[in-house]
């Protein structure tokens, strides 16, 4: 398992208002992968994160080489307004199905509609690729993010025990 959720919208995510700029959502480029390790690094790093192992958070921050290495299989989609990188996810499509993985919205621009469309266009994708489901998962101690899948249609389907670095994590699944 990825760690779907890693640096995950920990907030609920609310429609973005009238003034705000459009959110824009694109397949990424190799050229994006410096960006988004730093998008990573500030998710971790702010606010922090207190009772979750070091070891965790230093998974959750990957280098341009390790991200690299992430993409390898998995199609990355990321947010951007006016231009800024706000959020990134992957989709990771086998066998049927499409697990969303590596979820990440900048501190400052939650609860903006960033998660919601970020997942939106993992679901389209999963359509495309004549997915069965979508699946994700987050830690419970991110109960925001749990309402965020839920907001978006997805059912709860059971919980992980200790299973990343003695976390215990959600799966949620959403049937096409």
């Amino acid at each position: 398992m990825h760690g779907s959720d890693r640096g995950g919208e920990r907030t609920a995510s609310s429609p973005a208002k009238a003034s705000d700029p459009a959110v824009t959502v694109e397949r990424i480029t190799h050229q994006d992968v410096p960006e988004i390790c730093a998008l990573y690094r500030r998710v971790w790093e702010s606010p922090p994160n207190p009772g979750l192992s070091p070891e965790l958070v230093k998974s959750w921050q990957p280098s341009p080489l390790e991200f690299t290495s992430w993409m390898e299989g998995v199609t990355y989609f990321a947010a951007r307004r006016d231009g800024r990188l706000l959020g990134v996810v992957g989709c990771e499509v086998a066998e049927g199905n499409c697990h969303l993985v590596h979820l990440a919205v900048d501190p400052d621009a939650r609860r903006k509609g960033i998660g919601t469309a970020l997942l939106a266009a993992g679901v389209e994708w999963a359509r495309h690729a004549n997915a069965a489901q979508v699946w994700a998962d987050a830690l419970s101690r991110f109960p925001a993010a749990a309402a965020l899948y839920k907001h978006l249609g997805f059912t709860e389907c059971g919980t992980l025990h200790k299973h990343q670095w003695h976390e215990d994590v959600r799966l949620f699944e959403r049937i096409l």
